[in-house]
């Protein structure tokens, strides 16, 4: 009973405030989420990365450590998702990212909080600083089919990743002001960033519900095999296997949506609107079961 009580407390908080933002995308459709965007991009995601890498505790061996079985988990993704590509005859560049790129941010930070606290945090920002840099180098790359180095430049999460594994390597102690001020904006970036994501739910729509379930089910069902996978390879355990497991099991980020819509045609971006919006309703009911698992064999 016990278990199934820290279930309900891990996964009620991230749900409740999603809902919050779906209830207010649709009583006002016209709600105005491009501040929460802006401050995610440019202040939120630095400070969750600098606050969950630099603060909870976590070494430098075990952020390359999960830094380094992310990566491989990314090219599981990358594999499974050109498969489920080449099947749905559709574009194999184009539309990898809602395969490779899952919202480890949003959703998986908090989830990774509520079920392990500090500990479970400083994995998960470790894993989230990968896709953050992904999304602005690979995402990019992909969504345009040309590498734009300007853009990581000017990426202020790629600056935050740097300076926080400068910090842990050079075991540097981080000055109060700063630990406090990191972690306001990085509970104020998650309350903000899923309520967003419930506004988003009644915004993107779904263009084709098979082929977007198809592919759904290769992220939220898959993904956490992918995990599973590494977790049995690397004979891993405890908190951060936990941690990699469920951060395997995300749904497909928004950012994906944000970014294609900047670089791609609109039938690409349709069909990575569709993915997402389908792979977060199924995450709904699959990542409870992935958390679960996690919570009973991994602690």
């Amino acid at each position: 009973m016990e278990i199934y009580l820290k279930l309900f407390e891990v996964i009620f908080p991230v749900f409740f405030v999603v809902g919050i933002g779906y209830f207010l995308g649709k009583k006002n459709p016209k709600i105005d989420t491009s501040f929460i965007t802006q401050f995610g991009a440019n202040i939120g995601s630095p400070a969750i990365v600098l606050y969950s890498v630099t603060t909870t505790g976590l070494t430098f061996s075990v952020f390359s450590e999960y830094f380094f079985y992310y990566f491989l988990a990314i090219i599981g993704f990358s594999i499974i998702g050109i498969i489920f590509l080449i099947f749905l005859k559709k574009d194999i560049i184009m539309e990898l990212p809602p395969f490779i790129l899952p919202n480890t941010g949003n959703m998986g930070l908090p989830i990774c909080l509520f079920a392990y606290g500090n500990e479970g945090l400083g994995v998960a920002g470790a894993i989230s600083s990968l896709i953050i840099l992904f999304h602005f180098t690979v995402g990019v790359f992909l969504a345009s089919k040309k590498f734009n180095f300007e853009i990581i430049l000017k990426s202020p999460a790629f600056y935050s990743v740097l300076v926080s594994v400068l910090i842990l390597y050079f075991q540097i102690p981080v000055p109060n002001f700063i630990v406090n001020t990191t972690m306001l904006l990085t509970y104020a970036t998650i309350f903000l960033i899923l309520m967003s994501l419930g506004i988003a739910l009644t915004r993107l729509k779904v263009f084709s519900f098979n082929k977007a379930l198809i592919s759904s089910i290769a992220r939220v069902i898959l993904g956490p095999v992918v995990g599973l996978t590494l977790i049995y390879l690397f004979n891993l355990n405890g908190i951060a296997a936990g941690v990699l497991l469920i951060q395997c099991s995300m749904p497909s980020a928004i950012l994906n949506y944000l970014v294609g819509s900047m670089y791609s045609p609109k039938t690409v971006i349709d069909s990575i609107a569709s993915t997402i919006v389908v792979s977060t309703i199924l995450s709904f009911i699959t990542i409870p079961i992935v958390v679960f698992i996690a919570l009973k064999y991994f602690i």
